[in-house]
């Protein structure tokens, strides 16, 4: 074998299950379509990621937490829901940890290049972990002996296993020929920065308008990151706006709630699109991070999710490695596959059905929005619930 295991894809989540390994005697490579320098300088891209406890402390485990600067990592106190023009919100304050005593938080919010580029440099330090960048995959295929992955330069790679970590459109994914469902929500997200006048007092607001999704995620006490999601058919409405128009947008969306408020970077747009694998293996191959499963951005889930993965899947092929069973065998990759399926499917499923709810402007939803706000909120047991997974 060329390596023992070969990861498609240098995003978080393949970089992170490749630093599980470090100090094994397991050789890892880590396939990547970009050149080098994006994966040691990632340029900002609008995104930030907010993560649970649980992502933290993963983090933190693989030695990735102490390399994102500290003035960075921005703290999310509490959330808020809002239905239409209704004052009326839906208030996750922050949480009672299991372990005892109150936290500050519901949880951090990361810029996503802060991420990548702290999982490389960990990863950069792992002898045993080889980065091949700037190569794509042609194809890929495995049998019960071995996985083979075909590269753009015309070499290959054999492995004892394959993990994909490309992407929610993920083409090893599709030669590894598990289906999955795609769910084109139909929508474009338009993320930016904005300063303000009026502190956001470290509080997330998700704002369920009629036509369009405004979601505000606090950085600084005057500095939040504008998550605007509207219909493909009218994003060219916002996207053709100057930047400093495009905020009088969301100044006039929120009636003056954060005050005067101003650009503060540059506007970036994406599609919205929900994925998720029907099973997570194939033979002597597993899907990680996006390629296992892709969420709506409405409940800030799918990063955590992707860590999740690659933390779970690690632990199971370490712990068979020690006991020196095979680290692709069946058994393993279906035991993990079952385990994350049970975790990540209701989740993708409530989520896209809440969304269908909450971007209806039907009258009787209308109607039926206001309703599960007020019942989520009077009742204790379902509230917890959702902070509890919220929190991670």
């Amino acid at each position: 074998m060329d390596t023992d295991i070969l990861v498609i894809g240098g995003g978080p989540a393949g970089l992170a299950f490749a630093r599980q390994f470090a100090g094994s005697r397991l050789r890892l490579t880590v396939l990547e379509q970009s050149p080098p320098e994006v994966l040691q300088h990632p340029p900002y891209d609008g995104r930030e990621i907010a993560l649970t406890h649980r992502s933290c402390d993963i983090l933190r485990e693989l030695d990735i937490w102490r390399r994102i600067p500290e003035h960075e990592i921005y703290r999310l106190r509490d959330a808020k829901v809002y239905n239409g023009t209704s004052d009326y919100t839906l208030h996750f304050p922050e949480p009672a940890r299991a372990r005892g005593g109150k936290t500050d938080r519901l949880g951090n919010l990361v810029s996503n290049h802060n991420i990548r580029r702290a999982a490389y440099q960990a990863v950069a330090e792992c002898a045993n972990v080889v980065l091949r960048c700037g190569t794509g995959v042609k194809n890929v295929r495995t049998d019960k002996h071995a996985a083979t992955a075909e590269l753009a330069d015309g070499t290959s790679l054999r492995a004892r296993l394959l993990v994909a970590a490309d992407s929610r459109m993920s083409q090893t994914r599709r030669q590894l020929g598990i289906a999955a469902d795609l769910h084109d929500f139909g929508r474009t997200v338009i993320v930016f920065r904005t300063r303000h006048s009026l502190s956001n007092q470290h509080t997330a607001s998700e704002c369920f308008f009629y036509g369009r999704t405004l979601a505000l995620l606090p950085l600084e006490t005057h500095l939040t990151n504008c998550v605007v999601t509207i219909a493909n058919t009218r994003a060219h409405e916002l996207l053709s706006l100057a930047p400093a128009e495009l905020v009088k947008q969301v100044q006039t969306m929120l009636r003056g709630k954060l005050g005067d408020m101003e650009i503060a970077g540059t506007v970036h747009s994406y599609p919205l699109m929900g994925v998720h694998a029907k099973r997570f293996y194939a033979t002597r191959a597993a899907l990680i991070g996006d390629a296992a499963v892709g969420m709506h951005p409405v409940t800030a889930h799918g990063f955590n999710l992707g860590l999740e993965s690659a933390d779970l899947l690690a632990k199971r092929i370490l712990q068979a490695e020690r006991r020196g069973k095979d680290i692709g065998a069946d058994a393993l990759l279906e035991e993990y596959s079952f385990r994350h399926q049970l975790r990540t499917r209701p989740l993708y499923h409530g989520t896209n059905a809440m969304v269908g709810l909450f971007t209806n402007d039907a009258a009787p939803a209308k109607l039926l929005r206001g309703a599960a706000l007020r019942l989520s909120n009077n009742l204790p047991p379902l509230k917890k619930l959702i902070s509890k997974q919220l929190t991670g």
